[in-house]
């Protein structure tokens, strides 16, 4: 099997959105007609680069009774899915706003209980997989699969060739930190300090901080997500910040994916490293122009691109 970007999520979501006029306990609330969507971490960088104009393939855990669902979403927007069966149920989130605030509300189940049989099922497939360039980790791990999962998905990725990014968080991106092979890491500031050691990050220590990953091992770039500041570029040899553009904000739901998406298809299409963050910062704030669940849109995201080369990045 011939793919040239593969995304992996463990632990895919089945998304629900709706709005409702009020909040309130022990009421029954009528909420509009739901919107459902494709979710989890691999899976949304996977629309978003079918969004930007590239492709990639999904590789995802699903069983119960939602995966077929899950696929028909996932491919009716264009993304080929490559779903691999588990005896547990695909997990669904809620995001539900509230009109009357403009406030979100978002629940999340944990996930189903992964067991060692299917997680490893996941790598062997990959293993098998012809003409990977770029394998991404993206998103939560759920119950049962070990927390060093992503440093094995590095190394299967290193035997067959292809360059690893990784984006996650908790204990397994501690266990990434130590090693996991990887040649993109993309933590924000908040798990930057974690991983350094204390509460909240100065700026200006920051890309020592960043430096002392990649020495230990951690991955060849870091690139920090700021938020609304943009990102901070480090490699072993130089360190750069990529300033965001300005841009009316509407949600921050998926800013993350969108930027891991813009970077791995930079990544894939040649492009330079200051390029392939500032294309990725530039699909990040892209998808803060949305309401709700929405990804990046590929005429935003470039519009925003070309403004940022025009000046100094």
């Amino acid at each position: 099997m011939s793919k040239t970007i593969l995304t992996v999520t463990l632990n895919p979501s089945l998304d629900k959105s709706t709005r409702v006029a009020g909040i309130m306990p022990e009421k029954k609330l009528r909420c509009e007609a739901p919107h459902y969507q494709p979710g989890g971490g691999g899976i949304n960088v996977a629309r978003a680069i079918h969004k930007l104009g590239g492709e990639a393939t999904a590789l995802y855990l699903a069983g119960g009774h939602g995966r077929h669902f899950f696929r028909e979403l996932l491919e009716a927007e264009g993304v080929e899915a490559l779903p691999l069966p588990i005896d547990g149920r695909i997990r669904e989130a809620l995001a539900v706003v509230d009109t009357t605030t403009n406030q979100q509300y978002r629940f999340n189940e944990p996930g189903p209980t992964v067991s060692e049989t299917e997680w490893q099922a996941c790598l062997a497939e990959i293993s098998r997989m012809d003409g990977l360039r770029y394998v991404v980790g993206s998103g939560s791990l759920p119950p049962g699969v070990p927390n060093d999962f992503y440093d094995r998905l590095g190394a299967v990725a290193k035997r067959v060739g292809a360059r690893y990014g990784l984006d996650t968080s908790g204990e397994a991106l501690r266990h990434a930190a130590d090693g996991s092979g990887a040649y993109l890491l993309k933590p924000n500031l908040h798990e930057l300090s974690t991983l350094s050691g204390t509460t909240e990050l100065e700026m200006d220590d920051v890309d020592d901080a960043a430096k002392a990953l990649i020495a230990k091992g951690a991955a060849e770039v870091i690139v920090v997500s700021l938020g609304a500041q943009g990102a901070l570029l480090v490699t072993a040899e130089f360190c750069k910040h990529v300033m965001a553009p300005t841009v009316k904000k509407k949600s921050t739901v998926g800013a993350g994916d969108s930027m891991v998406a813009g970077m791995t298809l930079a990544l894939s299409r040649g492009r330079l490293l200051e390029e392939v963050v500032c294309f990725g910062v530039a699909c990040g704030a892209a998808a803060t122009m949305n309401e709700g669940t929405s990804l990046c849109q590929r005429a935003d995201a470039e519009r925003l691109f070309e403004k940022m080369k025009n000046r100094k990045m």
